[in-house]
């Protein structure tokens, strides 16, 4: 497994953690996520190679939440955001934040990853849900 998946799936965690705690993803303080996911790292053991990627997605997920929940309503047919699964939810967070808001992955790379992460975490249908909204967000963006 590599880095970037081990990271992608620290971020996975810790947002999927951070959605039942009283500072969850819609109410917490960007500011104290450092801290916070320090805090997280001592809990569960994160790959310490795998700790700064996983930090700079969570940091975007956090500064672009309303921009990547709006892309995610807008593509995720018939499902409000509230009623989407909480690791389907987080695992599209993060993707959408990759695709739109890091440079150095090819999008068709994000997408593969948030596709494997969701068979391993995810429902039945997660996989396929997960491939068919980064799809769509993918073209809206205009991306290959």
């Amino acid at each position: 497994m590599t880095v970037r998946r081990k990271a992608r799936e620290a971020a996975l965690q810790f947002l999927f953690q951070d959605d039942f705690s009283a500072q969850g993803i819609d109410g917490g303080e960007a500011e104290d996520l450092t801290s916070r996911f320090e805090h997280f790292c001592v809990l569960y053991p994160v790959q310490k190679k795998a700790r700064p990627y996983a930090l700079e997605l969570l940091s975007g997920v956090f500064e672009h939440l309303g921009e990547i929940d709006a892309l995610i309503r807008e593509h995720a047919s018939n499902w409000r955001l509230e009623r989407i699964a909480v690791t389907d939810r987080n695992l599209l967070r993060i993707a959408v934040c990759e695709i739109k808001f890091v440079e150095d992955t090819p999008d068709g790379v994000v997408i593969n990853e948030a596709v494997e992460i969701a068979k391993r975490f995810g429902g039945g249908d997660s996989p396929a849900f997960v491939n068919g909204v980064l799809d769509a967000v993918k073209e809206t963006l205009g991306k290959k």
